[in-house]
């Protein structure tokens, strides 16, 4: 009897190490304990979606530029974490909203020793951290307009502007107190402030880049540049997925009563529904099954029900889905039409999703929902009222804009001072061997061969 309550007191003592050590405990620091690792896991697993994301652009490019691809993921990623300590955070969430309320001014180079927690709110690094993996997750979706053309030194210098300035500015109108957020926009996890973000950096990056070479004949027509392993592709959307329920049901950032699981339900539903419509309805209009299309569906239906998936019903989440699948594939063939060299197909994932996806919760959100979270009204349908759905718009094409303009100054200039795409010759060699020395395959890649 004694050794089972022993063994009890140590199971306790491993699972709740805040309750074990603390010489008397208030509800409100176990609460502050307990939050705090369910946000930390959070981050964990939103910084582990790095992984899918090396997996997502390596395996929809070519083999010899995937020791790139690879590498520059993870520099990058390190380098957005010191440049978000000592800017970012600052522009995001620093100083009084309620006098800032373009931007945050304050908590550079910030120093956890004077933010800790107090009561029930989460000390200052722990927020910090699982601020930080959204803001490279968005630098990430923004790589995918450079990829197998830009130069190495095009990524540091854009990552220290778009997270010092455009990423923050955006997080901190929607989520740090800004203008936006007084107006009750409702974009819970970020398919605006995280996706439509990158997105747009990765439209101003592919159209200054331009396309890469044998993309588009004399006569507009497209040649499909395969990428050379689908199954990274695949596992890089599996890995995704599971990070998602950090990305959706972390920003609670609570563990309260449960309503974490409520979000991970509608995130599970919309990415079914989006990967199902995607393969559908490619299925449908061209007779095949496409793999490529259904992977992107997954992610987009992911995208859109970011923004909902803490104020809509299952149903909707659904909805949602459903829509991102089947816009996601006429999205890909319209950039195709229109010229634009979008490689990991970033546009149609994360920007035309992640706009359906903020806008969606203008038709959708229920009153119930959004009260419980604080944050706006009920959508279209539960109130038959436009408001939401308005300010859901003027969210989307102000931070888009801002985006826009801002990414194609810095680009403009980088493009002019130091140029940002490597040369034709370096380009049909692969930026594994021109920009590093070596290849990611070096036993696949012959001398002189373009795989």
């Amino acid at each position: 009897m004694i050794k089972k309550t022993m063994l009890a007191l140590g199971i306790f003592t491993l699972l709740f190490p805040v309750a074990a050590f603390a010489e008397d405990p208030s509800a409100a620091t176990l609460n502050m304990g307990l939050n705090s690792l369910w946000v930390m896991l959070s981050f964990i697993l939103v910084l582990l979606m790095q992984g899918g994301f090396i997996l997502l652009e390596t395996g929809s490019t070519r083999m010899k530029n995937a020791g790139h691809v690879a590498g520059k993921t993870i520099f990058t990623t390190g380098l957005a974490a010191l440049i978000y300590w000592a800017i970012g955070y600052g522009i995001a969430f620093g100083g009084d909203s309620s006098v800032n309320a373009l931007f945050g001014w304050g908590d550079f180079l910030f120093n956890p020793a004077v933010a800790a927690g107090e009561g029930d709110s989460l000390p200052g690094t722990v927020f910090f951290l699982f601020q930080l993996a959204f803001a490279a997750v968005s630098l990430s979706i923004a790589w995918g307009g450079f990829a197998e053309r830009a130069k190495l030194s095009s990524y540091i210098v854009f990552t220290l502007f778009f997270i010092a300035i455009i990423y923050p500015t955006v997080a901190h109108w929607i989520w740090g107190g800004g203008w936006l957020a007084e107006d009750g926009a409702q974009d819970f996890a970020g398919s605006t402030v995280v996706h439509l973000t990158g997105a747009i950096a990765a439209f101003a990056a592919t159209v200054l880049l331009k396309p890469r070479i044998g993309k588009f004949n004399k006569d507009g027509s497209a040649n499909e540049i395969l990428g050379h392993n689908q199954v990274f592709t695949a596992l890089s959307v599996l890995l995704l997925w599971v990070g998602w329920f950090g990305f959706n049901a972390g920003s609670t950032v609570a563990i309260g009563d449960g309503f974490f699981g409520y979000v991970a339900f509608n995130t599970m539903l919309g990415a079914g529904a989006g990967g199902v419509a995607a393969l559908l309805i490619s299925w449908a209009v061209t007779g095949k099954a496409d793999i490529t299309t259904m992977l992107n569906g997954t992610l987009a239906g992911l995208v859109a029900i970011t923004a909902s998936c803490a104020f809509v019903d299952p149903w909707a989440a659904v909805v949602i889905g459903l829509v991102a699948g089947v816009l996601v594939f006429y999205s890909v063939k319209f950039f195709e039409k229109i010229k634009v060299d979008d490689p990991i197909f970033a546009l149609s994932v994360h920007g035309m999703a992640g706009i359906w996806g903020t806008l969606a919760n203008g038709i959708f959100a229920t009153t119930a929902l959004a009260d419980k979270v604080g944050i706006g009204q009920g959508g279209l349908i539960d109130t038959g009222s436009w408001k939401q759905l308005w300010v859901q718009f003027e969210s989307v094409v102000v931070c888009g804009a801002f985006v826009l303009a801002a990414s194609f100054l810095v680009l403009g200039i980088m493009k002019l001072v130091m140029g940002f795409r490597v040369t034709e010759e370096q380009e049909i060699i692969g930026l594994d061997l021109s920009e590093h020395g070596a290849y990611g395959y070096p036993e696949q890649m012959k001398k002189g061969q373009s795989i």
